[in-house]
């Protein structure tokens, strides 16, 4: 098994516990979530391979956030869409399923990724092939429960959960054993987007980034 020393952006996700989901805006929104989700001091941000113009929102934002936040993709389904993702400037790939030929080419590349599973069987695999961490998906179909009994065989592996989480329920999934989340239409409501409030997203992004922080009995 070929694994990456630990790299900057896996130690952003440990330290950060948070990924922004962006998924399925406008160009006009881009701008929106970007300013909101910076100013709110999100550092990780994961543009989905299924959004219109996600290369070109993924190449303009490493331009205008390089040094403040890590800009990866998302919904990297094969090693094709991996490539391009990563011409266009992608800091580390998440996928919803395991494809050994995206771990193989991340690792080639010095990139992290974060394959998704569900069972044990496919997060041991994901890991064994070189990923830094696994993203367990879908998390708002599997429960909390699931993933407490999942960590206690499994407590050598990161997860990352996704799905369903809330400003609500974040620390369940923190105390549940989630080394980190990732957050999509819960941080960045539709009707923000669309009327352009920057504002509210970055006040929406803070609260989250104050509740994915940790605390001292955390450290």
């Amino acid at each position: 098994m070929k694994r990456m020393h630990t790299s900057q952006v896996l130690q952003e996700l440990l330290s950060a516990r948070m990924v922004a989901i962006v998924r399925g805006i406008t160009r006009d929104q881009a701008r929106t979530a970007g300013e909101g989700l910076i100013a709110g001091g999100v550092r990780l941000m994961e543009v989905t391979l299924n959004t219109d113009g996600a290369l070109h929102m993924i190449e303009g934002w490493r331009s205008a956030y390089d040094g403040r936040a890590h800009v990866g993709a998302g919904t990297v389904l094969n090693l094709a869409m991996a490539k391009e993702a990563v011409q266009a400037g992608a800091q580390f790939l998440i996928s919803p399923n395991v494809d050994q030929a995206v771990i193989s080419f991340a690792l080639e590349q010095g990139i992290d990724v974060w394959p998704g599973a569900m069972t044990p069987t496919e997060i041991v695999a994901a890991y064994e092939a070189g990923a830094s961490a696994v993203k367990l998906f879908p998390m708002g179909s599997l429960g909390i429960g699931y993933l407490k009994e999942i960590r206690a065989p499994l407590d050598h592996i990161p997860l990352m959960a996704t799905g369903g989480v809330t400003i609500g329920n974040i620390a369940d999934y923190f105390e549940a054993g989630a080394c980190a989340v990732g957050i999509g239409s819960s941080l960045l409501p539709k009707a923000e987007l669309e009327s352009g409030n920057v504002e509210a997203v970055q006040e929406r992004a803070a609260a989250f980034v104050q509740a994915a922080a940790r605390t001292e009995t955390d450290k």
